[in-house]
């Protein structure tokens, strides 16, 4: 099982330069986990490429129906006190955005505190850059 970032998870959605890349690492193994936030983060990112008019509105549609359909296999990680905790003392050790602290906080809980167990999928360079002093499993696409 890999911790899925929404960097990563978008290009599942709509058509981008890594979309087959991710497809083929989607497929090989299809247990994804997530931070409780991804569906909101995946909605904006969809929201921001129908509103600069990059898709269509029915294209739009069948991106969150396969969003739809991929977390409703996914494993979500909810939001509890130690995650805030985590994400606090991220945010005073790494340069992060609030939310990008959540989620790896979030996902060094769902290591149990051991992050060398746990592979991330991020596109987002600072994401993998801290990931990866953090101790956690990164994968390159």
């Amino acid at each position: 099982m890999k911790f899925w970032d929404s960097s990563a998870l978008v290009p599942l959605l709509v058509e981008e330069q890594t979309t087959e890349a991710l497809l083929n690492l989607f497929r090989d193994d299809q247990d994804m986990m997530v931070w409780w936030g991804t569906p909101v983060e995946c909605a904006s990112a969809l929201s921001r490429v129908e509103r600069e008019g990059y898709l269509s509105a029915s294209q739009i549609a069948n991106s969150f129906k396969r969003l739809d359909a991929i977390s409703s296999n996914w494993v979500q990680i909810e939001p509890v006190n130690e995650i805030r905790e985590i994400a606090r003392r991220f945010l005073r050790v790494h340069p992060l955005r609030s939310a990008d602290a959540l989620q790896l906080a979030a996902a060094f809980l769902a290591s149990e505190h051991r992050p060398n167990t746990l592979e991330v999928v991020t596109l987002d360079e600072r994401l993998f850059s801290i990931a990866e002093k953090e101790g956690f499993l990164t994968v390159t696409i």
